[in-house]
């Protein structure tokens, strides 16, 4: 789980390294194109023996994949990376929250809403206000990109639902992708690093969820995706040189305290959602 976290974190690191190459669309638009092949090869989802519901379900979560994908790199592409994934977890932390209904998880949202503002130091300062926005927006995806990855789990068998959700969200952001950067997408060293983003932010941090989870309860694997911002700064700071102040240490410090005591509450109750990282 931490290899897998890890991975997507210095991935993404790696992608705000190729975003003057490429333009952050462009970068999305790799990680989702070569992510989807490797996967359809890998899986080889059968295409037919499936309802219209079971392919509007997967097409709806191959939008939701696109969308917060996109807003992330967008975010990254002008905040740095250890506030960008703390505002993006809100996202998960309000949906654990929505979901136990218990006033302890009041303490965990005011907790959070402390941390973000400290994080922008009582009115986000020094951070790129949409590129806040931009992350906000990514975590409300991630939080529908965990409903719709369980729906698709349930209606097509291993992975081959997100193999698909990740060829359709591949068709849809590759205009975006083309119109941004055109024939830089095909730059060999464009490509490559491309590649590398796909198989680090993708690929393998699948691969190795999918092994912790037949070895960790859901509530366990929960929790720690919480460590994601500690993560994501760490990637930053050794990747980017993206250096964080104290206020902004602590405050990605409370809202993985949130998101550990929401996820926690819910565990108890024997409810806990499954979340599972992606941007």
């Amino acid at each position: 789980m931490l290899a897998g976290g890890v991975s997507v974190q210095f991935g993404g690191a790696l992608a705000v390294a190729l975003m003057p190459r490429a333009g952050a669309l462009g970068v999305v638009t790799l990680r989702l194109v070569v992510g989807a092949l490797v996967l359809l090869v890998f899986c080889r989802p059968r295409l037919r023996g499936y309802s219209r519901a079971d392919w509007g379900t997967v097409v709806v979560f191959g939008i939701v994949t696109a969308a917060m994908n996109g807003l992330f790199y967008q975010a990254i592409d002008r905040i740095p990376l250890g506030p960008a994934v703390t505002l993006e977890v809100l996202g998960p932390l309000t949906l654990s929250v929505l979901a136990s209904r218990r006033l302890i998880n009041i303490v965990w949202a005011a907790l959070a809403l402390a941390g973000v503002f400290l994080l922008g130091g009582g009115g986000f300062s020094d951070l790129d206000l949409v590129g806040v926005a931009f992350a906000l927006a990514a975590g409300g995806m991630w939080a529908a990109y965990i409903v719709f990855s369980a729906r698709t789990g349930r209606r097509f068998p291993q992975a081959d639902g997100l193999a698909l959700a990740m060829a359709v969200g591949a068709v849809l952001f590759l205009p975006l992708g083309i119109a941004e950067s055109g024939v830089k997408l095909i730059d060999p060293t464009t490509l490559a690093l491309g590649a590398a983003v796909a198989l680090l932010s993708s690929v393998l941090p699948y691969t190795l969820e999918l092994l912790a989870l037949r070895r960790l309860p859901a509530s366990t694997f929960a929790i720690l995706m919480s460590l994601e911002p500690a993560l994501a700064a760490t990637a930053g700071f050794l990747v980017l040189g993206q250096s964080l102040s104290l206020a902004q240490a602590a405050a990605i410090a409370l809202v993985i305290a949130a998101s550990m005591g929401a996820v926690r509450t819910q565990a108890n109750r024997g409810k806990a959602p499954e979340l599972r990282a992606e941007s």
